[in-house]
């Protein structure tokens, strides 16, 4: 699947990627600013998310819970190596059946599932987003 959008088509970019992906490890490649964040915020949001979410940067790992799902959304950006990732306990966030949504997953790419939607944002230079969702790997 690919699409081109706008901020304010975000909503249903979102709900695509929900409706056509068939993981709930969701992992967003881009480079920094194009939009990962916003649109991870669009599919909390959808996925009945009331609160407001933010970017786990210095966290690294948000934690959401709705009625019917626990979502983590993580920002490996700032780690300096794969160690850092396994001292969180990454692998029991990625096996825990939960929706798992990750910026900068080439950080940690060794320990990643193999049941995984990759998704792939880049900025046009008329300021809309092509976003290129690439099933199970």
């Amino acid at each position: 699947m690919e699409l081109t959008y706008t901020q304010i088509e975000i909503s249903k970019v979102a709900e695509q990627i929900l409706a056509s992906t068939a993981s709930k490890i969701l992992l967003f490649y881009g480079d920094m600013g194009v939009g990962k964040t916003t649109l991870i915020k669009e599919i909390v949001k959808q996925l009945g998310v009331d609160e407001i979410s933010s970017s786990p940067s210095f966290s690294i790992v948000n934690e959401y819970h709705t009625p019917q799902n626990i979502i983590y959304h993580f920002d490996f950006y700032r780690i300096e190596g794969i160690s850092e990732a396994y001292d969180i306990g990454v692998e029991d966030y990625l096996y825990s059946g939960n929706y798992n949504l990750i910026e900068w997953p080439e950080k940690i790419d060794k320990l990643l599932p193999d049941n995984t939607d990759n998704i792939y944002i880049t900025k046009n230079k008329n300021g809309s987003r092509t976003l290129k969702l690439m099933p199970v790997k």
